[in-house]
């Protein structure tokens, strides 16, 4: 098991050196590819509460990214403060999510995941003909644009999104949502409401799913507003939480590095064949490791630790220690 100080301490390792790279960093190539990976960690990451922690399958998760996305950017270039935009962006999500959320948990398994498909999908379609046109800053907007405030933003949602993740992780609300995941009759027979659990990871995951859409609408200076809302979001985010390792605290953000760093350095001329390594990756992952990179991860520590002990054991056996309590 992992030593809580030393994650503490390598978390803020890399939130430092991430901090750093958004102050010093010149590179706007560097700087997308950060942004990007943030954005699809922290919306992977809101996808694991309601996956992970309560074994909920969603895959209409993009509409709220969308919903977020499209709040903040109608309201900020409408004229209100942008701290205003994202807290009303908020305050929709999380209504959203619960009016939807009543009925489609009623569902179970494949039938919850096929609801929020269809959900995801009549959203997508019903903005992109509402709204057929294009997003775009003004032009006093885009002179003043710069990579540090929607770095900063996406950092700090990520963060947000994180310590909800550990927060949940250690808490009486976490665990019952596990337990729900992992059985919920007896959950249910020790007094867990399955329903009820399930519900408040469906407005949590949404929530911080629209605080991502946010940073997106922040990042993004020309876009079609139905694109947030596209099923590619929901599918990348599940991508990235299965490499990473389903049910972890640093899956979700080592997969959506994986996952952007492999797709940005990948030759430009396959086109459409990324999708088909990626999803030939996706069987692979989950066949031959169910637990991601952080179960092999772990394996890999384990094994070394086992030789390191084992060494110590021949040492201490060459020397002549017989007192096993010693060893």
């Amino acid at each position: 098991m992992c030593n809580p100080v030393r994650s503490l301490a390598v978390w803020a390792a890399l939130l430092g050196v991430t901090v750093v790279l958004g102050l010093v960093g010149e590179s706007q190539r560097v700087l997308t590819i950060a942004i990007q990976t943030f954005m699809l960690a922290a919306l992977a990451s809101s996808w694991n509460i309601l996956g992970g922690f309560a074994g909920q399958i969603s895959l209409g998760h993009a509409a709220f990214f969308g919903l977020g996305a499209i709040v903040t950017r109608e309201l900020w270039l409408g004229g209100m403060p942008f701290v205003l935009s994202v807290v009303a962006a908020l305050v929709v999500v999380i209504v959203a999510a619960g009016v939807v959320g009543v009925p489609l948990l009623r569902f179970r398994d494949i039938y919850f995941a096929v609801g929020t498909l269809a959900m995801g999908v009549a959203v997508s379609l019903t903005i992109g003909n509402v709204r057929p046109g294009v997003s775009s800053l003004p032009v006093g907007a885009l002179r003043e644009y710069t990579f540090a405030g929607p770095y900063f933003l996406a950092l700090g949602v990520l963060v947000v999104t994180v310590v909800v993740s550990l927060w949940l992780r250690h808490s009486k609300l976490g665990l019952g949502m596990m337990a729900v995941r992992d059985d919920e009759q007896a959950a249910g027979a020790i007094g867990v409401s399955a329903l009820g659990h399930k519900m408040v990871a469906f407005v949590m995951s949404g929530a911080l799913a629209g605080l991502a859409g946010a940073s997106f609408a922040y990042f993004s200076v020309s876009y079609y507003p139905n694109f947030p809302f596209h099923v590619v979001w929901t599918f990348e985010a599940i991508l990235a939480v299965f490499i990473g390792g389903v049910g972890t605290i640093a899956g979700p953000v080592i997969g959506a590095a994986f996952f952007v760093v492999g797709r940005d350095t990948l030759p430009s001329g396959i086109g459409e064949f990324q999708v088909v390594m990626f999803g030939v990756l996706f069987i692979v992952v989950v066949l031959r490791l169910p637990g991601g990179i952080v179960e092999g991860a772990e394996r890999l520590l384990d094994r070394s630790g086992l030789v390191r002990r084992g060494a110590g054991l021949s040492g201490q056996e060459s020397a002549g220690a017989t007192d096993e309590k010693g060893v």
